[in-house]
């Protein structure tokens, strides 16, 4: 594209958002939101008052979060302990995860599928 082109494109959006800025401000509505907000931050000065003070007053459950999702924290099912019991040295380990530090040790040893072959409960 030209820059002439994209100059002329641009000048024509700028004249149609000019036009539409006037537009705005010859809205009634707007100038009564314009004069609203005015007033109350001249109010919340004369006060020293925020928004978030205002707001907390007006509405105090507004300034703290709803959860984004109900919590499952207690509906999990507990881990069952597995009991794994080297055949060669006797020894017996009781884990409810993967990441006991003996077990980790037989699986590189032995191989995982040996290890859990042990596993007697």
């Amino acid at each position: 594209m030209s820059r002439l082109i994209e100059y002329r494109r641009l000048e024509q959006q700028l004249a149609a958002q000019l036009a539409e800025l006037e537009s705005m401000k010859n809205d009634s509505g707007l100038k009564r939101e314009i004069e609203f907000e005015t007033k109350l931050r001249a109010l919340l000065a004369e006060y020293s008052y925020s928004l978030p003070k205002v707001i907390n007053l007006l509405d105090p459950k507004s300034g703290r979060r709803a959860p984004a999702a109900e919590s499952k924290t207690g509906t999990r099912k507990p881990r069952q302990v597995k009991v794994y019991k080297n055949p060669e040295s006797g020894e017996v380990v009781e884990t409810k995860g993967g990441n006991h530090k003996t077990l980790k040790e037989w699986k590189a040893k032995y191989g995982s599928d040996t290890v859990e072959s042990w596993l007697t409960k």
